[in-house]
């Protein structure tokens, strides 16, 4: 994937960080399923969608709701009027989005390469750069995170470990001591192998 971006820069989401080698490109971009973020800080569909984008990205890459960071990669591709628009916008997503600077001619080769007529629009891509999805915006208002297991399968990916901690119609019941209370099952459940362990060594000693 570090492919299409090859003699280019991102941005580090927030600490406006350059990453331009081909090694920085390598190990954020490759083995991903990446998404292209098209979208304006002033544009009112996207700012409608920009909140769902943030929380899908968070319930597949954060360890608060899973066991192992989805392989996902975002950069954002802004519409933006002003370079202080687009560095507000990005301060309240997650710090693992990438970003295209403001005012790069790079944006409108990507506009055009994926025939980006108006925003929100949401590429989705294997690591190759092939095409999965041309606009996933109404996928990832459907169906969630969810969504994220049919492009993995059609990705590729080397590693297929995937969770997602709870149904993603259950949101809304999501317990603040859920991590908790995982976290505790967990350690019981070890707890409990190894104690079955020490009954069968002692029934072999017996």
């Amino acid at each position: 994937m570090a492919a299409l971006f090859t003699g280019k820069v991102l941005l580090a989401n927030r600490e406006e960080d350059e990453v331009e080698t081909e090694r920085e490109l390598s190990r954020a971009l490759d083995n991903k399923v990446l998404l292209l973020y098209f979208a304006s800080a002033r544009c009112p569909r996207c700012r409608s969608f920009s909140p769902l984008l943030k929380d899908f990205f968070v319930r597949l890459t954060d360890e608060f709701y899973v066991e192992r960071a989805s392989q996902l990669g975002l950069v954002y591709v802004s519409r933006d009027e002003t370079e202080e628009q687009q560095r507000d916008f990005l301060r309240s997503m997650p710090k693992r989005w990438l970003a295209v600077p403001f005012g790069d001619a790079f944006k409108r080769e990507l506009e055009l390469r994926f025939a980006v007529s108006e925003v929100p629009v949401v590429v989705v891509l294997k690591p190759s750069g092939e095409v999965i999805v041309e606009n996933a915006v109404d996928e990832i208002q459907r169906v969630g995170p969810s969504c994220f297991q049919n492009w993995q399968e059609a990705a590729e990916l080397v590693d297929r470990n995937f969770l997602l901690a709870e149904d993603p119609e259950d949101w809304a019941r999501r317990s603040i001591t859920d991590p908790l209370r995982r976290l505790k099952y967990k350690l019981d459940k070890k707890k409990g192998v190894k104690n079955e362990e020490r009954e069968e060594g002692g029934d072999e000693l017996s």
